[in-house]
């Protein structure tokens, strides 16, 4: 079986995972509304594990969950409706709202006009770091290490730590699993967290402490490390025009 196959395999176990936690999450938490775009964009997300997957870049960048803009309507990590299909050639195709999706943050696809900033951030990078698509892929592979997006009464997004940690548990060790399972299917050497968050995240799956390596399932060492998240909410993001993180991020994937 492909690689593709194989991690389209992995998203799905997942997906079915967060179909069946977003009821207690709706009834028992801040979370007025969560959708999983592993579900209703699975026509997108799917494309990007076949299309990209299969070149085995062995560096994972893992991100902490989609946002409104970007893998919420692109299926795609970090996925701005831009460079999703311009960058990563993902083509559109037809989505379905699904039924509890906040209505002021409606889900359009890749017919979004708003552009996330993160997501075009970081792919804007890869491109002018690696230089073509296929380049990048062969270097390195993103996911988000939970797919749900998770939102207020009012739109805001809210971050998996933010949640009741004994609540949360079960859901983010199926995440863990999933993180495992991409990084045996792929051969990952290397994690590195988009955030700290993530990198946390990575460090518990792979039974690391707070500095080094982890372990995989059957016995590899994988290094973990960290660069600053692309946010426009971060003041490392958005210092020096963005210059710094640039180099925060390009100095991490050469090492």
């Amino acid at each position: 079986m492909e690689i593709g196959e194989q991690l389209a395999e992995a998203a799905l176990r997942l997906s079915a995972i967060c179909d069946a936690a977003i009821p207690k999450l709706e009834k028992k938490t801040i979370v007025a509304h969560a959708t999983n775009p592993l579900n209703y964009a699975w026509p997108h997300h799917e494309q990007y594990l076949h299309k990209w997957g299969n070149r085995c870049g062995h560096t994972l960048l893992l991100g902490m969950n989609p946002g409104p803009w970007g893998m919420a309507q692109t299926g795609v990590p970090f996925g701005a409706t831009e460079v999703a299909q311009s960058f990563l050639q993902i083509e559109a195709r037809e989505i379905q709202t699904p039924p509890n999706a906040h209505p002021k943050r409606p889900i359009e696809g890749m017919a979004l006009e708003r552009q996330e900033i993160s997501g075009t951030r970081l792919w804007n990078l890869m491109e002018a770091h690696f230089g073509t698509v296929e380049e990048t892929f062969d270097n390195i592979f993103v996911v988000n290490h939970c797919p749900l997006l998770l939102l207020g009464e009012t739109g805001k997004n809210i971050t998996p730590n933010n949640l009741p940690v004994a609540l949360m548990t079960p859901l983010l060790k199926a995440c863990d699993e999933h993180l495992l399972d991409v990084i045996d299917i792929m051969g990952i050497v290397r994690v590195i967290g988009v955030g700290k968050y993530a990198e946390q995240r990575a460090r518990m799956a792979l039974g690391a402490g707070k500095s080094g390596s982890g372990t995989s399932r059957d016995g590899r060492s994988v290094q973990i490390d960290t660069c600053w998240h692309p946010s426009p909410a971060s003041p490392l993001a958005n210092r020096n025009e963005g210059a710094d993180w640039r180099k925060n991020v390009i100095s991490c994937l050469n090492q």
